[in-house]
């Protein structure tokens, strides 16, 4: 028999990573290596159990699934990342392709959603749960307008504490929060702050808010 693939899963709610657990371990090629709940957590298991499959939450305590995939594909480009999201709309899609990831699943799929998902993304195929077609992601992706081409280029110019004030800020927390939560001063939120509107050239919070939201990075929420 040959061995199974290795499966990192990083979610904050251990709750919900027990339910993973178990579905994963239903699939005969599977094996669960490693758990995290947080961004930090999950990028250090990664580099330590080298992963085949990470099943990443899209919104973490201390960052965001994105970001995260990002940097675990920089660290080891062959690993495979499925993304789990509250959220279907086409600029998160969009974005976490951009990024890397090889799947995109609801948090409320099935259990046989999911391992189709892994079964897809191993055998080198891209997986998408929803009214999207792969084939319209593969385009939106090919040719992205230039309004995505200025947003990525803006947004690569930050560093990654930047990042991480940037998604708190868009999140609508007050900077004491952010300093409290980062483990920071005040004024360094705020020289962050600063930075941060000058290198993206936004010159108000909502813009800020709308920005952060294009790129997935939050969810604004709408009444249909």
């Amino acid at each position: 028999m040959s061995a199974k693939y290795k499966i990192l899963i990083i979610d904050d709610h251990p709750m919900f990573r027990d339910g993973l657990k178990t579905i994963v371990r239903s699939g005969a090629a599977y094996e669960i290596a490693g758990e995290a709940g947080n961004c930090a957590e999950g990028l250090a298991q990664a580099r330590s159990i080298k992963p085949d499959l990470v099943i990443v939450d899209i919104s973490l305590p201390d960052g965001n699934g994105i970001d995260l995939a990002r940097d675990i594909l920089a660290l080891a480009p062959q690993t495979k990342v499925v993304m789990l999201s509250m959220h279907s709309k086409v600029d998160f899609i969009a974005t976490a392709f951009q990024a890397g990831v090889s799947g995109y699943l609801a948090k409320e799929s099935s259990r046989e959603q999911l391992l189709q998902a892994l079964d897809a993304v191993m055998a080198g195929r891209q997986y998408l749960d929803g009214s999207l077609s792969p084939r319209v992601v593969t385009e939106l992706l090919a040719r992205p307008n230039e309004e995505t081409r200025t947003t990525d280029a803006a947004y690569g110019k930050l560093s990654r504490r930047e990042q991480q004030v940037l998604r708190l800020l868009a999140e609508g927390h007050a900077p004491a929060v952010i300093a409290e939560r980062l483990f920071i001063s005040r004024k360094t939120v705020e020289n962050h702050r600063t930075n941060i509107l000058a290198k993206l050239g936004i010159k108000s919070p909502v813009a800020l808010v709308r920005y952060a939201a294009r790129l997935g990075l939050i969810d604004l929420e709408t009444e249909e």
